[in-house]
């Protein structure tokens, strides 16, 4: 299979605190959400952008997230995954491959 550009960079505000987890391979997972809201210029106008994602910090990085709190700005970097939510529904979340604190 070719490799295809998957990358995310994205600056917000934690909204939802990290929760924890271990999966039965013994590796941690750190799952929490981020607001990002900007002004974007489309077309020669400018265009409010907003979105909240799901991030997931998976292995060594998941460390990172015991000090963010609600608030927290950061910026994220790594790629995107479709999940499904408990009731089916498609969820896209940016699974993390660095995590770096704003403030």
């Amino acid at each position: 299979m070719l490799s295809k550009e998957n990358c995310l960079v994205l600056v917000g505000s934690v909204v939802k605190p990290p929760k924890q987890s271990t999966s039965p391979a013994g590796i941690v997972h750190s799952q929490f959400s981020i607001d990002h809201k900007s002004i974007q210029n489309e077309a020669g106008m400018n265009r409010q952008a907003f979105v909240r994602i799901q991030v997931v910090a998976t292995g060594e990085i998941s460390h990172l997230t015991r000090e963010l709190v609600v608030g927290s700005e950061i910026k994220v970097s790594g790629f995107i995954n479709r999940h499904e939510s408990r009731n089916g529904n498609p969820l896209l979340v940016l699974h993390a491959q660095q995590i770096e604190m704003i403030n």
